[in-house]
Order: structure tokens, then sequence, then C-alpha cells
């Protein structure tokens, strides 16, 4: 993965309109005056649950909400709305958890892909080592920090964010695996890992997203091009730059990446990952 070093930011596609940017600031500021999302007994309040069940019943699209006068939203109240879409959205369902990653190359766009069946078994394209282009399996398991974590792990984590950090902590792991900040405890790519790469289920992505907004420090630098972008510190000057849709619960963008040891691997430029279920058969 030499390669991912030179990865650079995604094209951005044209602005929406300042009509568009008004409303949905406004659904933005209503739904901010409602209420945090808390959980109570690892369920966020009724109340914000239903607005958000009803924001996403029509559809409502929060990216670039801001406008240059507005008092910025910041990167932790982003993440905890995030946490509230998380809960009611699911991954969907099918034989093969895909995953793209997209990302500049030097020459040209790049592009790699995985499929995971629920036992176990994986096929990738473009990996490490492997024919350009070529589908092959793959005996890569999913991994946090090093430990290898199957669907059953997932399913089973808790959906309180605080036991959350715990059942991680609580993984066998390997040093080699983690960033500084997760042996100091914070747990920052576990949590993203959670919420970006892995078939993890709807409330237990909620949990991330609501542990991952307690992480000291996170920024909101304003609207880009997929939602909001997050600026989350690490050790000294670094930090991990990720673009959130709150709206969506997605994470349209990252300079992490996931390595196939379970760690994470920082790059100077933006990585796109979607993810998705399918009975599409790789080929």
């Amino acid at each position: 993965m030499d390669d991912l070093n030179a990865v650079a930011s995604l094209l951005a596609k044209p602005e929406p309109s300042t009509e568009a940017i008004a409303r949905s600031r406004g659904r933005l500021q209503d739904r901010m005056t409602r209420g945090r999302a808390r959980r109570r007994r690892g369920r966020l309040l009724p109340v914000l649950s239903m607005a958000v069940a009803a924001a996403a019943a029509v559809a409502v699209i929060v990216t670039s909400v801001l406008s240059p006068a507005a008092t910025p939203v910041s990167g932790k109240e982003v993440l905890l709305m995030a946490a509230a879409s998380a809960e009611h959205i699911p991954q969907g369902a099918g034989t093969y958890w895909h995953v793209t990653r997209t990302w500049q190359g030097p020459d040209a766009p790049q592009m790699q892909e995985s499929w995971t069946t629920r036992d176990g078994h994986r096929w990738s394209r473009n990996a490490p080592h492997a024919t350009p282009g070529a589908v092959v399996e793959d005996p890569v398991p999913f991994r946090l920090m090093g430990a290898e974590i199957g669907f059953e792990e997932l399913e089973g984590l808790p959906s309180d964010p605080e036991e959350l950090k715990e059942r991680i902590a609580g993984l066998p792991r390997h040093d080699s695996a983690m960033m500084s900040v997760d042996r100091q405890g914070e747990l920052v790519s576990p949590l993203i890992t959670l919420i970006t790469e892995l078939p993890t289920p709807a409330q237990v992505r909620s949990a991330a997203f609501e542990a991952l907004a307690a992480t000291p420090g996170v920024r909101n630098a304003g609207p880009v091009e997929g939602g909001q972008e997050l600026l989350i510190p690490l050790s000294g000057s670094l930090e991990i730059r990720m673009v959130v849709d709150p709206e969506t619960a997605r994470v349209a963008r990252a300079t992490m990446l996931l390595t196939a040891e379970g760690g994470a691997m920082m790059s100077s430029s933006y990585i796109s990952v979607t993810t998705e279920w399918t009975d599409e058969l790789p080929r």
C-alpha cells in the first residue's frame, strides 16, 4: 500500500444553492434546539429519536448547511447528530459485505474492493501484490486493533458508548496495530473503523459515533462536499480529518485507512470509503 502515501482529495461537486443552504441550516438549527443526542441505558432519548426518524423519512439533506454568517455547529454536535441518525439506519441485507476504497494515486484514480460473507469467506480486487483488476480469494479477516472480529462479535458489541469503549479496550490486541492515542485510552481509530468499514449493527454504530463525540478537542472545520469536515486530534500536531454526513450517519471520506493487520495508517489526503450489503457476486 505504498502508493496510498500519494492519495489526494476527491474532486468536489458544485456547491448547493443559497436557498438550499438556508433551508438545510434552518432544519439543522431546529433539530439542535430540540436537544442533544443522549443515551439512557444504551438508547437515545425517545423524543430526539422520533425527530430524527421523521427527518430521515423526508430525506432531509444537511450537507453544506452553514452560511458564512451562521454560528458553526461544533464537531461534537455533528457526531451526536450522526449518532441519533445511525440508530435508525440499518446496514441492509445481502450475501456479501462490499467495501470500496477510492483515492487519487500519482497518475490516476485508484480503487480497492472486498467482498465478505457472514461465514468469513472473503474476496478482494487490487489487493497489494495481486494482479491488478483480478478478483482473488483473500483470507484476511475483519480486525479491530489487531484482534480478529467476526460478524457475531460485531453484533454482540454493546450499544452503550461507555460499555462499548470498555469492551474494545478489553479485546486481545497488538500495540503495533494501535495509534498512540489509542494506547492512551481514547480508542479513536477502532471507533472510526466501526463507523467506516465494518458491518457494524445500527445500535453499535450509534454508540461508536457518540463515544467518538466525547474525544477531547474534536473540531468542525465547516461544510464541504458530502457533509461536515471534522478534525480529530491525535498526538502533537497530528490529526485525523473526516467528512461526516450527520443525516445519513455516513463517513464520506477520511485520512485514516484500516490496514490488513487491523490497525490504522494515516494519509496526507482523503480516501473515500463506501460500504453496502449486496447479492452480486464479486467478479
